[in-house]
């Protein structure tokens, strides 16, 4: 068959027999590469068809549930966002920023899970051996059965699996290894989706708990197809300021365990050490009675954490105001600060307004409404809210506070850290979960809740 080629969108995987500027599947603006398809993409589709006679269809009521007990990784945090440790036979991805600590975390853990549980092959497209080595020297990793590999075919390293049978398989990364039966670059997203799928057969086939790292594009995102999140079984994103010690592993797919879990690492010159407490990482720097400061209950996953929302109100010098937001959506808080102005009485029509999440957290979820508008009013006011006072709640358009979900939770972490009096909607007030020494006030609306902080 004569070979011909076809030009493939880099960041969806969409195909075009001619080269275009902007993708028409995505929107994506040069991201169309020439990649060759031809005989060997026949043959290809040919040895992916199912063989005759093949595993017939089971009734639902005669499948028998089997509980796979989960492997540790000896990292009490990286076992918290797998969900309990890894499910044999599961493929994992890991992505995150260069640089972040992506290949320092899994050499860690292969390290613990080869003492602990049995061999591990780390197998690195990106550094030879002996920098591995190197690595594995600076944090201490001796005498465990881990295997190194240096190589970037995806046959090869599925001869080598075969050869070792190990327990735990690392690929690093994705985007470098690349197979015999495509003819295009590596990276690319035929061979990242060929790659990824003889790597998902070797996982469920051999029993396999497979973890690969991917690369991220500039805007954040996983680089590669999207079929690639689709095929695996978890989906990890390591996160982290690089002018902050700590680091954060959130993740935002999982077959096994709950979705949005956080795990929170101090970067140390020995590695990545797991943060037990993150409420206190975050709070161990906070100023008491300073205007614009408030403590926020927040859930991350299935845990409490409490952090510190700040914010500064100041005059605008050239009379536009600026509305700039770190740590909390930015689309939101313009929206915020117009329930503030309408429903409260707290006109910030000329005034600069800045809202920070100290620690450099990132917080997702509408209950840290309460928390920003209350920070933003004693800036405005320049009256500081106690501190013994922690809050949560989202902000609604006619100026409700609305429940939040684990009240409960938010209420105990809290009171575990010395706070004696939270702020919480109406709908969340329950006696029965009040700890020792905490004063419950709840507020119905946002000027219920300023009045009670004032």
């Amino acid at each position: 068959m004569k070979s011909r080629t076809l030009f493939s969108c880099q960041s969806c995987g969409f195909q075009s027999p001619k080269w275009l500027g902007r993708c028409p599947d995505c929107g994506a603006w040069n991201s169309l590469v020439e990649e060759p398809v031809g005989a060997g993409a026949a043959v290809n589709a040919r040895s992916a068809a199912p063989a005759p006679g093949g595993q017939r269809a089971t009734l639902y009521a005669e499948v028998d549930v089997v509980e796979a007990d989960r492997l540790t990784t000896g990292i009490n945090e990286f076992d918290r966002v797998l969900g309990g440790g890894i499910v044999p036979g599961s493929l994992v991805l890991l992505g995150g920023e260069p640089g972040i600590g992506k290949s320092t975390l899994l050499l860690q853990a292969a390290a613990d899970f080869a003492a602990r549980v049995g061999p591990v092959l780390y197998c690195s497209g990106e550094e030879s051996e002996h920098q591995v080595k190197m690595r594995g020297e600076r944090l201490g990793v001796t005498g465990a059965p881990l295997y190194l590999l240096a190589e970037t075919c995806i046959e090869r390293l599925i001869e080598e699996v075969d050869r070792l049978r190990p327990a735990l398989l690392i690929v690093d990364s994705i985007q470098t290894v690349f197979s015999l039966k495509v003819a295009s670059a590596p990276g690319s997203v035929s061979q990242v989706r060929q790659a990824a799928t003889d790597l998902l057969f070797t996982a469920k086939g051999r029993n396999l708990p497979t973890i690969l790292v991917g690369h991220v594009t500039k805007d954040g995102s996983l680089a590669g197809p999207k079929v690639l999140e689709h095929v695996v079984d978890t989906v990890l994103y390591f996160e982290g300021e690089r002018h902050h010690a700590h680091r954060v592993v959130r993740a935002v797919k999982n077959r096994f365990g709950a979705v949005s879990e956080l795990g929170v690492f101090e970067m140390t010159g020995r590695g990545l050490r797991g943060v037990p407490n993150p409420s206190s990482l975050f709070l161990a720097e906070r100023s008491m009675d300073v205007p614009g400061s408030v403590v926020l209950a927040t859930i991350e996953g299935s845990r409490p954490i409490l952090v510190e929302v700040q914010a500064l109100v100041t005059a605008a010098t050239f009379g536009n105001a600026r509305r700039t937001a770190s740590g909390v959506d930015p689309q939101r808080l313009p929206l915020l600060l117009a329930v503030l102005d309408k429903r409260a009485g707290l006109s910030l029509v000329t005034d600069d307004v800045f809202v920070n999440v100290a620690g450099g957290m990132r917080i997702d979820e509408p209950a840290a409404d309460l928390a920003v508008l209350a920070a933003v009013a004693s800036s405005l006011r320049n009256r500081p809210v106690p501190a013994d006072v922690v809050l949560f709640g989202e902000v609604g358009l006619g100026g409700e506070v609305r429940a939040a979900p684990q009240a409960a939770l938010r209420v105990r972490e809290a009171a575990q850290l010395g706070f004696t009096r939270c702020v919480v909607p109406e709908g969340n007030l329950s006696p029965d979960d009040l700890p020792s020494g905490m004063a419950m006030t709840a507020v119905r609306t946002i000027g219920d809740a300023i009045d009670a902080l004032s």
